[in-house]
């Protein structure tokens, strides 16, 4: 390397590209010395060696922006095709979508047949789907089908898509479809996974080959001891211990084994903290035992799990109706009516909160800022003084607790300000 170096710096590049190209050998991968010889051959214009060694960087080290610019030099009278192809994979990855989209476009336009502009319809069509715009995404990969027919990926993306816009039939049909006409195989499971969401056990259970899988059928057919007994003799890998567990549990709340069921739940948690399916499987089994109260108390945490806070919101209200002497449920039902910002309400369950829990800081440190900010400096020294008592050291109650006092004792800020002026002149 430093003889190549030498060489170089000497400007003997022929000598410099041959001790560099010496060096390939087990060092297919290194980017530092591909760059070099790229670089040399541009000088040399060795053009066809530059662009080999540009597109090797490219292998290893797909963000270089070195190797994307210097090919799209190359290429920009030449091969109009690569020259759009890759400023578009450039703008994207300077995170310029729209320029990466256009280019894209312009890449598709100019291929000299369907064939060559694949790569670029598939990121043009993650482009659109990334940018929500799933009609366009679906047009592209329809298009993308016509002329790449062993590709079964297309077929599992225009079903995803198809779910997200029209629903589980639509892309229950493309899979068969792709399937049937296409002679795919590889995505059976995934067409049995559908079958099992759109309530169509009997297909799943024709169609799979995976134990679980035809578990799951077997408990959605009411074969429950059938089921069960495949699943006792499942062995289970990391990857399946979930829907091993959650199997289980479904087993259980069939048969009405609500402790087992329970059980379950909680093994099913360790393994996915996060995941909502731990709070619907409760809600069902709540529902069961007729527990109104853990019932819409589970389906309000599924839901803000799924982001879906208005329905959350109204779950935790119903679940409030069935016991309104829950701190825990008091104080979430007023922290998300404070995101949505209906203030006022937010601080009748405060208020409420304070009733269960009179110690309760966040409470009363709410209740204190509502009163200060409407102008209740009486009631914002009333509760400022519960939190003092209640937790002296507070941060809150140190900032601001002497400046409601003195709002409070002197009429609000105008009184202090004319006292300031006059003094003892004020009288009474």
């Amino acid at each position: 390397m430093n003889t190549a170096e030498q060489l170089e710096q000497n400007e003997k590049y022929e000598e410099a590209y041959a001790e560099y190209k010496k060096m390939i050998p087990g060092k297919e991968g290194d980017v530092e010395l591909l760059t070099k010889l790229a670089h040399i051959a541009m000088i040399l214009d060795k053009k066809e060696d530059a662009k080999s060694y540009y597109a090797r960087i490219l292998e290893v080290d797909p963000p270089n922006i070195l190797a994307h610019e210097q090919l799209i030099d190359i290429f920009v009278h030449e091969d109009k095709f690569k020259y759009y192809l890759l400023r578009g994979n450039l703008h994207a990855l300077q995170q310029q979508m729209i320029h990466a989209k256009n280019d894209y476009k312009k890449a598709i336009d100019h291929a000299k047949d369907p064939q060559e502009a694949l790569p670029a319809r598939f990121l043009y069509a993650g482009l659109c789907e990334g940018q929500g715009k799933l009609t366009e995404a679906i047009d592209e990969y329809l298009k993308i089908s016509d002329y790449d027919e062993k590709n079964p990926v297309v077929f599992l993306k225009l079903a995803e898509l198809y779910e997200k816009t029209e629903g589980l039939v639509s892309a229950i049909e493309t899979l068969e479809r792709g399937r049937k006409d296409r002679g795919f195989k590889d995505f059976e499971e995934i067409l049995a996974g559908y079958y099992i969401r759109n309530s169509q056990p009997e297909k799943a259970l024709d169609l799979t080959k995976d134990d679980l899988t035809k578990v799951r059928a077997l408990f959605d057919m009411d074969r429950n001891d059938e089921g069960f007994e495949i699943l006792k003799k499942v062995k289970t890998d990391d990857s399946n211990k979930k829907i091993y567990r959650s199997l289980l549990a479904q087993y259980y709340f069939q048969k009405d084994m609500f402790d087992e069921a329970f059980n379950e739940i909680d093994e099913y948690a360790k393994l996915d903290p996060n995941s909502p399916l731990i709070y619907q499987m409760r809600a069902l089994i709540y529902e069961k035992k007729g527990d109104s109260y853990n019932e819409h108390g589970n389906w309000g945490k599924y839901n803000i799990v799924r982001g879906n806070r208005d329905v959350a919101l109204n779950e935790f209200m119903t679940a409030y109706r069935f016991n309104d002497e829950d701190a825990d449920l008091i104080e979430t039902i007023a922290v998300l009516l404070e995101a949505e910002g209906d203030k006022t309400k937010a601080c009748e369950f405060y208020e409420r909160l304070v009733d269960v829990d009179p110690k309760n800081s966040t409470a009363l440190q709410k209740l204190a800022e509502f009163r200060e900010s409407i102008g209740d400096y009486n009631g914002a020294l009333e509760y400022a003084e519960k939190l003092k008592a209640a937790n002296p050291r507070n941060q809150f109650v140190l900032d601001n607790y002497e400046k409601i006092k003195d709002k409070a004792e002197n009429g609000g800020g105008l009184m202090s300000f004319f006292k300031s002026i006059f003094g003892n002149r004020m009288g009474n």
